[in-house]
């Protein structure tokens, strides 16, 4: 199995020139240590719940000991059922202090600060070789992203294994590249980018500090945040969630300090943190430490980025959460779309105050506002519909809307849609039919200018970069893991669509479509070939570009 469930784009000259390499110091050391002392936690919680067949864990008050170990009333450590080997672990007994058991065990990284270094290798009598000083220099430079480049952040499934794939693309030189991954612990379901440190880099955060994140929302309930410019890293940089709620905290003068452990994990919706899968993020450009999510547990949060905490928790829907938007404009509007048919639009301000309610056919699939006209917003739904609806005719309840316009855009659902922030008008949209379709918005109604299947199997994801220079570009990807970057300006008929906004590009470019450029020899490639013309690839024709896919695959 491999797919991608969601990408972005990152915009030039955000991420950094030279990326840095992951570096553990003695405070990285400290955080990491923690960290994966509460993941141990949490796989012995779960071992002892389905020791004792207990699911809905008992929550203890804020003023009760976590470290008794009965589930229910039953002492997990006396069950004879264990597992021989587990005992041997003498897992009961994992977090206790040396000082306080008597043992001679050290903690999960506990000797590390032991360990004798070296001001240069040179001085190690362990190591011969000497630094390799110009390969250094080649792997800087191979990680250099220059300023005409574009960052593509991709979330990524391959033989069940998850993780973020963060790509280059080059516009001028027509090449697109994998640049570094991140490993993640569950299914990623959404991304989203923000530019205001987090974690490990609180120390610098002020109100001018900004860098290269990314939020990732997966199948666990809690939401990573990552820094892109740091290069094979081992943990996030923080946790949005119940995850992060035992993860170091920073003092004032910047040193790591150990919060109190967390209480068992609840599965019950609350104020605090989501207990189920998270469906989609949404960062606010006014406001930038504001962070909104929303869940399969029927509820959306709102998190405070410099404090790792959630500030509002939000129950307008009855039904999972898929899709939010902050308005472009009106920094506290959030537009929510919810599988219970409804999308809702609310002021972040009142939480109790439901707002304006809109109905539709089928489950929501997505929600977007128009950037070129805030008082409109587009919403897909499960049978393929597109609708656009305004804000200004907001009806006295659900079943009562009425859409500016409604169309039957795709034959099944519509995964993904995005207006392109540069050109009024412009819209993709991607459907399992596995088709991407682009539209010409114009106030007598959309007309669709091409639709196109470029190879990505069910398209899960369309998006349009915010730089001017690329603007035509679109990123589709899906079901087949396969990221594609499509240079619409190169097909005939947007050309003749948006003729005064091309700038004045030849009318005789050929229909250009980038993937990721295997690393194989000739014979693989011709070898490689041939099992595409076989198995059904996407291929150029004097029309543009046509799907040769079985309709099986």
């Amino acid at each position: 199995m491999s797919m991608i469930t969601a990408s972005l784009w990152v915009a030039r000259g955000a991420p950094a020139a030279f990326p840095k390499k992951y570096d553990v110091d003695e405070r990285e050391l400290e955080r990491i240590s923690a960290l994966a002392r509460l993941q141990l936690d949490d796989a012995k919680q779960d071992l002892e719940e389905s020791k004792t067949g207990s699911h809905a864990p008992i929550e203890k008050g804020d003023d009760e000991e976590d470290e008794d170990s009965d589930m229910g009333g039953v002492d997990v450590t006396t069950n004879g059922d264990a597992d021989d080997d587990l005992k041997a672990y003498d897992l009961d007994h994992y977090d206790d202090d040396e000082a306080a058991s008597g043992g001679d065990d050290e903690p999960m990284f506990g000797n590390a600060r032991s360990l004798a270094y070296h001001e240069s290798n040179a001085e190690d009598p362990y190591i011969t070789m000497p630094e390799q000083g110009e390969d250094d220099e080649d792997e800087r430079e191979e990680l250099q992203i220059l300023p005409t480049d574009n960052m593509i952040v991709a979330a990524k499934v391959e033989d069940e294994v998850p993780y973020l794939e963060v790509y280059v693309y080059e516009d001028e030189a027509d090449n697109l590249y994998v640049h570094h991954d991140i490993m993640l612990p569950a299914i990623p379901l959404c991304v989203e980018w923000f530019d205001i440190p987090v974690g490990q880099d609180i120390s610098i955060s002020d109100k001018g500090a900004k860098g290269n994140y990314v939020a990732v929302g997966t199948m666990d309930p809690d939401i990573e945040l990552w820094n892109l410019d740091t290069v094979d890293s081992m943990y996030p940089n923080a946790i949005l969630g119940q995850g992060g709620e035992g993860a170091p905290a920073e003092n004032g003068d910047g040193a790591v300090k150990q919060k109190k452990k967390r209480r068992k994990r609840s599965k019950k919706a609350n104020d605090d943190y989501h207990v189920d899968a998270v469906l989609s993020l949404a960062s606010n450009k006014h406001h930038r430490n504001l962070f909104a999510s929303s869940s399969a547990d029927k509820t959306v949060k709102l998190w405070d980025l410099t404090t790792t905490k959630c500030a509002k928790s939000y129950s307008h829907h009855t039904d999972k959460v898929c899709s939010i938007a902050w308005h472009p404009k009106e920094s506290t509007m959030l537009l929510t779309g919810s599988y219970d048919r409804t999308v809702v639009m609310s002021d972040m301000r009142a939480p109790t105050v439901k707002g304006s309610v809109w109905g539709v056919e089928s489950d929501v699939e997505t929600v977007i506002w128009d950037s070129h006209d805030s008082n409109h917003f587009f919403v897909t739904t499960e049978n393929g519909i597109l609708h656009m609806n305004d804000i200004r005719n907001a009806p006295t309840r659900p079943e009562a809307s009425k859409a500016v316009w409604t169309l039957q855009a795709h034959d099944e659902s519509i995964a993904s849609i995005d207006v392109n922030p540069v050109i009024p008008g412009f819209l993709a949209t991607g459907s399992s039919d596995k088709e991407v379709k682009l539209w010409n918005v114009q106030p007598n109604g959309p007309s669709m200018i091409v639709s196109r299947n470029v190879g990505v199997g069910k398209v899960f994801s369309t998006k349009f970069p915010t730089d001017p220079e690329v603007s035509f570009r679109l990123a589709v990807s899906g079901s087949k893991g396969a990221l594609q970057v499509w240079d619409t300006s190169t097909n005939a008929a947007i050309r003749r669509a948006f003729a005064n906004r091309l700038g004045g590009a030849s009318e005789d470019k050929e229909e250009k479509i980038i993937g990721v450029d295997e690393d194989s020899s000739d014979d693989e490639e011709e070898e490689a070939g041939d099992a595409g013309e076989e198995e059904g690839a996407v291929s150029r024709n004097g029309n543009g570009w046509e799907s040769m896919e079985d309709d099986e695959a």
